[in-house]
Formats: structure tokens, sequence, C-alpha cells
């Protein structure tokens, strides 16, 4: 019999709700309370200025995506741009991390809301949660992306629930919203902003990760492109809204001592009882659980497939069709480091680790401008690698 091979069966939608999923579920939700812990008022700045940064590597991911629609698609990027074995590989390997890494955060968050429900341990609920939801990961990527979206649809609807509920309660909201603007020389605000960015920085991660399903992508040169950047601006603008009204309504004590913030801020803007968007925000973390061990489980598998790492880690399963061997060490991974680790260092070691991927793939595509003589083009990717660099030294502590 023929090798099993990933079945192409996600067409636009799916991979935009894919997208959406790993990147917001992460951002919003968990790192709400914490962004306005270190920039205060201003934590929607924060959020821009991570959205600008990744907009011009969102545009090097788009046309790599196009050029090599490949799993682990980072590391066929850096091996295509620098030609060196051993990079690529790093690269893949660093991926993984960022993914396994992420999980844990995004998991350890989760507890925060599910514990407004159920009085038992945080290590019996990240077992439970991480067990269930690798299970749906190793079931089979149609039916783990179509949960994943059907998660994402329902989170999407509780932070439009807290716009509106924002916007209803006080409508003059709205002019207040240049208050979260910093005031020119402010130097403790901008500082306050630049720390904030890098946890926001995390809450955009997600988008990169659509390049890892192009085996499984209808029309990947066609889709992947329009994906990325459709899950990006979906993302930043519901982000600004969210922590504006946050930031303008609710105490910045209350919301970044708050284990449940996104509870917290619609209990304040509505009157009405959190229990809802508690549920909604335990949705939308364990979606983001979800996606990342797909991505982190398809980057081992393409890694093994060109010969990186051991090729068992590419064997497909033929009754389910995904890589179950590669599933189950991510999903390993992920539970020494969130039984481990606090939330905040391992939200900070992810977006470290993602910049510097980002740059790597922001320089490939550079080189593959120069060599092809493409001048004119060179400018997109070099702003890609300054903007990650600036970001990923200039917090450094």
């Amino acid at each position: 019999m023929p090798e099993p091979t990933l079945k192409r069966s996600l067409s636009l939608p799916l991979v935009v709700l894919y997208g959406l999923g790993v990147t917001i579920g992460a951002g919003i939700y968990v790192l709400l309370g914490a962004s306005a812990g270190r920039a205060g008022i201003h934590a929607p700045v924060a959020f821009l200025l991570a959205a600008t940064a990744v907009l011009f590597s969102a545009i090097s991911f788009a046309e790599m995506a196009r050029r090599y629609p490949v799993s682990a698609g980072e590391a066929a990027y850096v091996q295509a741009g620098f030609g060196l074995g051993w990079l690529s590989t790093l690269v893949g390997l660093l991926v993984v991390a960022a993914g396994t890494i992420s999980c844990a955060t995004i998991a350890l968050g989760s507890t925060g809301y599910i514990r407004e429900f159920l009085d038992l341990p945080a290590s019996t609920i990240l077992l439970a949660v991480i067990l269930l939801l690798g299970a749906i990961a190793a079931w089979g990527i149609t039916e783990s992306v179509l949960v994943a979206g059907l998660f994402t649809i329902v989170e999407i609807g509780a932070l439009l629930a807290v716009i509106v509920a924002g916007l209803w309660t006080d409508p003059g909201i709205v002019t207040e919203i240049p208050k979260v603007l910093p005031a020119p020389g402010d130097a403790a605000a901008l500082t306050g902003i630049l720390s904030a960015t890098l946890l926001c920085f995390f809450a955009f991660i997600g988008f990169e990760d659509i390049v890892n399903l192009a085996e499984e992508v209808k029309q990947p040169d066609r889709t992947l492109p329009r994906a990325i950047f459709i899950t990006l601006a979906l993302a930043a603008l519901l982000y600004f809204s969210v922590t504006a009204i946050a930031v303008l309504s609710v105490p910045l004590d209350e919301l970044a001592a708050s284990p449940a913030p996104m509870s917290l801020v619609f209990e304040r803007v509505s009157g009405l009882s959190p229990w809802t968007i508690t549920l909604i925000a335990i949705v939308a973390t364990l979606n983001g659980v979800v996606v990342q061990i797909v991505m982190a489980s398809r980057v081992l598998y393409g890694l093994a497939r060109q010969g990186s790492i051991p090729a068992v880690l590419g064997r497909v399963n033929r009754v389910t069709q995904t890589p179950l061997l590669a599933t189950s060490l991510v999903i390993a991974i992920i539970l020494v480091l969130a039984l481990a680790f606090p939330l905040e260092p391992l939200a900070e070691m992810t977006s470290r680790i993602v910049l510097t991927t980002f740059t790597l793939v922001n320089a490939s595509l550079l080189r593959l401008h120069l060599r092809d003589g493409a001048l004119r083009r060179i400018w997109l990717p070099a702003a890609g690698c300054l903007t990650c660099l600036a970001l990923l030294f200039g917090t450094l502590r």
C-alpha cells in the first residue's frame, strides 16, 4: 500500500478561522490584564505597535508561503534563502519550541477562568485540558480545524459583545479614546508601552502558523497569503477596540490583578453576570491549545520529511491521517512546560523565539530578492528584520 499522506481539505474560511483561533484566544483573553499592568491606559497603543511590527513580517511570510507551500514552512524558507541545513533545522525546532511554550502559556491562562467554576487544583485542570485537547488534535485535521473554527466564532462573538456593551453603556467612551495616546516626551509612558509591546506581540502570534498547514490546504499559493492578511487585520481591530474599552472602563489596578480580566471587563461595562463571558473565555483559551498542538506537530512532521530530524516523526497514521507520534511528543512537552513555569515568563519566552524566527525568515526573503536582482522589493523584508530586531533587543532587561 502507498504511504499515507496529509489530507488536503482546508479552504480559505477554515484557514482564517484557524489563524484567528490561535491568535485571538491566546492574546486578548490571557494577556489583557498583564498588558494593562505594564502600559496602563496606553495598553491599546502597545497592541497597535505590536501589530505594526508584525505587519512587515506578515508580508514576507505571505510571499514565502506562495513560493514554498510546504509544512515546516519557516525551515523551508530559511533553507531557500541561506542554503544552510543546520540553520533550517534550528529554525524549525525554534518554531516547535515557540508553539509548545505558547500552548503551555495558553493552558495556564485557561486555568484562571476554569477555576471560576471548578474548585480544583490548577495542576489537575492543566493535565485534563492538555490531554483532552491533544486527543482532538490527533483525531484528524478537518475535525480539529472545525472544532477550532466553532470555538473561534464563539470567542469573536464574546469580544464583540464586550465592545457593544461598552459603547451601549457609555456612548461617550469614543471621545475618550485619545486618552490612550501617550503625551509627547513622556518617557515613563513610552517605557511602559515598549515593555507591554513584547507581551502584545505574543497576542499576534498565530498568523505564521497558517503556513504550516500548507500541505492540507486547497490552492495553498492563493489561500495562504489571503488568510495571513485577513487574520492579522481582524485581530488588530478587535484587540485595539477591546483593550480601549477595558482600560477606559475598569480601574487599571483591578484589571492588572484579575486572573480573569475579560470577565471583569464584561461585568463592569454591562452590569451583567460575567459567567457567560467566563465560559466563552474558557472556550477561547482551549481553542488556542488545540491549534498550537496541530501547528507544532505539523512542523515536526515537515522537518522529518525534509530529513532534518528522525523520520519516525514524519509517519502519518492511516486512520486519522495525522502524525500521531509527533502529536504525542508535542503534548508531552507542553505538559512539562505548563506544570513547571508561570504565565508571563512563558509568554515573553515565546515572543523572543518567534521574533528570532521572524528575523531569519525576513532575512531569507531579503537574500532571495538580492539574488534575483529585485532591488525594488528589498525594503519590505529589510523593514521586517529591523522591526523584529528593534523589538527583540529594545525590550531586553
